[in-house]
């Protein structure tokens, strides 16, 4: 791509991104630069640019707002010991949201085209990755949304994919300390033959109404069963589970109607050569409660890539909940540690995970 560069007349002065740095908390802030690329049958992708960060002047009519079709990807850069910044598997989030885009009819951008976006727009604005300390990392956000100005149920003929950033503290302000779930059994989040598998909005609008439920109860996140027979596993609203079993055993919802995480699929290899078998498959929540009572299930945790991992302490349910777990296991913290070694540059990346961008 030969990308149109504009930069920002007003770009956040020194001192103001030292103190946004110093605490950015997650999704408040954002760079002074976005990435915009277009797209319609007669061109193609077409139209690269980077320009400054600022609204987007959308028609009320536009296909977006009134269709949902709509995808994103989520990931980070990393800033290393030697100061170059580094992407995490980015490849892979390009890959995804080929999926992604195929589920919903959307063109599907090449890799090597939303690789490159990513970087352009992280080269731009990498004064915005912050110092390591305190795992902080720049949060990238490429979505793609129908621009079509017509009130027609139909694929999109116009096409927008953008790709904006924001400096990342810790997801969760507490660190990673176990988190209490709800076990919603009143909402499903996704069915056979749905958006499940796909990263758009609407699986996340449909379950911020069990999020509420699950505030309501006390709790931290919520968990979601399967939407058939309500006992399996699935997910939370946003991250994947693991049960780690007494043997070492690993066991993880098997993929179908829940999304395919980058973090997901990292931690299993990391399981495996750490020598952990790790298992993908249906896992019911009378196995996930049994398992803890009677210990065959030692350690339950979730992760994502705004998250991490994140160690489960308890799973509430109406009349109910399992015992509380006050410390993170040595196998969830152990995992946590590898990976993030890996994503900071603190450890030999033996799979080939990270790419430097600048």
């Amino acid at each position: 791509m030969e990308t149109s560069i504009t930069p920002t007349a007003e770009p956040v002065a020194d001192d103001r991104l030292a103190e946004i740095l110093a605490n950015p908390g997650f999704g408040s802030y954002f760079t002074d630069h976005m990435f915009s690329l277009k797209w319609d049958p007669a061109q193609g992708w077409h139209e690269p640019a980077i320009a400054p960060y600022g609204p987007l002047s959308l028609d009320p009519a536009t296909a977006v707002f009134h269709y949902a079709q709509e995808i994103f990807e989520g990931l980070k850069a990393y800033r290393h010991p030697d100061g170059g910044v580094w992407a995490f598997r980015p490849e892979a989030n390009a890959e995804r949201m080929a999926r992604s885009s195929r589920r919903l009819a959307l063109p599907e951008l090449p890799t090597s085209d939303f690789v490159e976006a990513v970087e352009e727009l992280v080269r731009i604005d990498q004064r915005w990755v912050p110092d390591p300390d305190g795992e902080k990392s720049l949060y990238l956000r490429p979505f793609m949304i129908a621009t079509d100005r017509f009130l027609g149920v139909r694929p999109a003929e116009h096409v927008t994919f953008l790709v904006i950033a924001s400096p990342a503290g810790a997801y969760f302000k507490r660190g990673p300390l176990p988190v209490t779930l709800w076990l919603t059994t009143e909402y499903t989040r996704a069915g056979r033959g749905g958006m499940g598998a796909a990263k758009t909005g609407g699986n996340y609008a449909s379950s911020l109404v069990a999020q509420q439920e699950a505030t309501a109860q006390g709790c931290d996140q919520v968990v979601f069963l399967d939407a058939q027979e309500l006992r399996y596993v699935e997910e939370l609203g946003g991250m994947n589970m693991y049960f780690v079993h007494a043997d070492g055993r690993i066991v993880t919802p098997a993929l179908g109607t829940i999304l395919e995480g980058i973090t997901r699929s990292s931690i299993i290899e990391l399981a495996q050569k750490m020598g952990h078998p790790v298992e993908e498959r249906k896992i019911s929540v009378d196995e996930w409660r049994d398992g803890l009572a009677s210990g065959e299930i030692t350690e339950v945790f979730a992760c994502g890539t705004a998250a991490v991992v994140t160690p489960v302490g308890s799973l509430r349910w109406d009349g109910g909940q399992t015992p509380e777990v006050t410390e993170a296991g040595e196998v969830t913290m152990s995992l946590r540690q590898a990976l993030v070694d890996i994503q900071f540059g603190r450890a030999e990346d033996a799979f080939g995970w990270m790419r430097r961008i600048c």
